[in-house]
């Protein structure tokens, strides 16, 4: 069966959306690319939000490019609306107090802070597109301000200045009695001072194609809708982007949700069908509240790529994008652990079931042949274990537990290895708290430790361990098991949780567990 047929009936969330574009797709009758858009608002620099839209919406792109066995062109859009007013000068920039004269201007024509680039919004535009490069994902960057300035825009402006009345329509019902009364969906450019101006219409002429308002000196400036001398409201930008652009297909955070019927509507008034629209929620931080750019709660994607792969950053993305998520340092290890288990049961599915898979979608459809045969979790408590402070310290276990295992020959593993030392030294160790066993645990670390005697020092089987501490819990008659795991976890590693200790024991090392048993056991005598 191809691999379009097997899209046909793939339940990932990427293939339902794909099968809902083609759908369009069909009906519409497009003969050029189908787009894909994202957005970005460039007054400060990218963040995890950024990634996870561009992710997704690359998912979604490659599902299509699978349902439609790559006959149908598409690009993907990534729009930096670098035409919006300077609202606040950001206070991490330098020497921010030379930005004050450029409030309200657009952030194109605010001048780089950092000097080098023509502008702030250019400054941040670089960086996006270093920040989507540095992942490989495959896209066409346009500024607003360009689209604007060029006349790429202009057709599209100049129906929506046709059709004033029936966007003021879908506007006004949505605003406060106040903002009504000076609401224009186009907001002038000042001639005299090059400031975004939020000020009413006093005329509108379609035949001219002109606007007429009020100017900051109170003169009163008639200006065309075309050629960058205004800018829409960013509600109606939306809907006239999809329009002008030809826009097949856009996700956003849950904060547009009520504004999405708005985006569409204005839209379909400028001529041309919503796109297909997919709301995700937004993550939360260990608190339970929005991640915030302004706050700098929750992790930012630099941060997680300091302990982490990024395709564990992309697994993140994918699972369950309509629930809201917790994103602090935390979820970093699992995430890790859960990559490695997709990858490694990826080879071993049934066609059909690889593209269930996230794996097939973090690596389109082509994920690596090897993983890591050591979890991240292990890697761990091994960094614990034995105080490592260097790589070459954790190979020297590594080897002794899989001895055909190099760095090179296993990079993932040998990348791995530099993150777990890391993510130890700055989550575990400090928190890193021993307790003392009660008689009872003592009595069965004891008898976990005549076991592992009788096992010999040469034995690497984890599962064969791990079966042995299982057999110790049960006939020291613990109520539940897991607290027997936990006892081993919190008296030996000064942690409350860990991976199979089986596991652990194998990779650390029967006579290296044996002394640590003995050391920590002494520490209470």
């Amino acid at each position: 069966m191809t691999r379009a047929l097997l899209a046909k009936d793939a339940k990932a969330w990427p293939f339902e959306l794909a099968r809902l574009l083609l759908e369009r797709v069909e009906k519409s009758g497009k003969t050029g690319p189908v787009v894909f858009e994202t957005g970005y608002g460039p007054s400060g620099l990218p963040h995890i939000g950024t990634f996870g839209e561009v992710v997704r919406t690359t998912m979604v792109r490659q599902a299509f490019h699978a349902l439609t066995d790559g006959a149908v062109p598409t690009m993907l859009l990534c729009v930096s609306d670098d035409m919006d007013g300077m609202r606040k000068v950001p206070d991490n920039v330098p020497n921010p107090a030379s930005l004050e004269p450029y409030l309200q201007k657009p952030l194109t024509d605010v001048p780089d802070p950092f000097g080098t680039h023509a502008g702030f919004a250019q400054h941040n535009n670089a960086r996006l597109r270093g920040f989507l490069d540095s992942f490989g994902f495959d896209y066409v960057f346009k500024s607003a301000t360009e689209l604007y300035r060029s006349g790429a825009f202009d057709a599209t402006l100049l129906t929506a200045l046709e059709r004033y009345d029936d966007i003021m329509a879908v506007m006004l019902p949505t605003l406060g009695e106040e903002r009504r009364a000076t609401y224009s969906p186009f907001l002038p450019i000042s001639p005299s001072t090059g400031r975004v101006l939020y000020v009413p219409m006093k005329a509108t002429d379609p035949k001219a194609g002109t606007i007429t308002f009020a100017d900051e000196d109170g003169t009163d400036v008639t200006l065309p809708v075309t050629g960058g001398h205004v800018k829409m409201q960013w509600k109606p930008d939306f809907g006239m982007r999809w329009a002008a652009l030809g826009v097949d297909f856009e996700m956003y955070g849950k904060d547009h949700q009520t504004n999405g019927p708005i985006y569409s509507k204005i839209c379909r008034i400028l001529g041309a069908e919503p796109p297909v629209q997919y709301c995700y929620e937004l993550f939360l931080d260990q608190n339970g509240e929005k991640i915030s750019k302004s706050k700098g709660n929750g992790i930012s994607v630099e941060q997680w790529l300091t302990y982490a792969p990024p395709e564990s950053l992309s697994l993140y993305n994918f699972q369950k994008p309509r629930a809201a998520k917790k994103l602090y340092f935390d979820v970093i290890p699992r995430a890790v652990d859960e990559y490695l288990q997709f990858l490694d049961a990826f080879h071993r599915e049934e066609p059909a079931r690889q593209l269930e898979n996230p794996v097939w979608h973090i690596h389109n459809g082509r994920p690596p042949q090897t993983g890591s045969p050591i979890s991240f979790g292990l890697l761990l408590n091994l960094v614990s274990a034995a105080n490592a402070e260097t790589k070459e310290v954790l190979w020297g276990f590594i080897r002794r537990y899989a001895p055909a295992a190099t760095p090179e020959d296993q990079p993932l593993l040998d990348q791995l290895a530099g993150f777990a030392l890391a993510y130890y030294r700055d989550f575990i160790l400090p928190t890193k708290k021993f307790r003392a066993p009660s008689p009872a645990e003592r009595a069965a670390i004891l008898d976990l430790k005549a076991e592992l005697e009788a096992l010999g020092p040469d034995m690497r089987d984890g599962d064969a361990i791990q079966n042995r501490v299982f057999e110790v819990g049960k006939t020291h008659q613990f109520d539940n098991l897991r607290d027997w795991f936990k006892a081993l976890y919190e008296v030996l590693l000064g942690q409350e949780q860990g991976p199979r200790f089986g596991g652990f024991v194998a990779l650390f090392g029967v006579t290296e567990t044996i002394a640590l048993i003995d050391e920590r056991l002494a520490a209470w005598s």
